[in-house]
């Protein structure tokens, strides 16, 4: 895996801190934290599409997102899991690795 997809899976984690933020940020601190994610995230990836196909990208950066939003609020805050919730996310990231699979990268994405 080369700099650009590990920015895209940072920018990925950094998005479902965001999301969590917004849900649950009470005080300055959370909100100033939330805010430091969106902008941590969007930089990853804005940077990461610059040598990989903008569209692949983002649609990684959300389906990640949205699954790493599923699972911390299961674990982190006792949302109840149902079989067809978590079926649908396998198909989300199935769909996403094959994406990630099938792109190929410039000759500049190897930095």
């Amino acid at each position: 895996m080369n700099r650009d997809w590990a920015k895209v899976l940072i920018a990925a984690f950094f998005e479902v801190m965001w999301v969590i933020g917004l849900k649950h940020a009470e005080d300055l601190w959370s909100w100033l934290g939330t805010v430091v994610a969106i902008v941590v995230s969007f930089y990853l990836m804005i940077m990461a599409g610059r040598n990989l196909p903008v569209g692949t990208v983002y649609a990684v950066f959300v389906g990640l997102g949205t699954a790493g939003t599923v699972f911390s609020e299961v674990v982190f805050f006792g949302e109840p899991l149902k079989l067809m919730k978590l079926c649908l996310i396998l198909v989300l990231l199935v769909g996403v690795l094959g994406l990630k699979l099938v792109t190929e990268e410039t000759k500049g994405g190897e930095s």
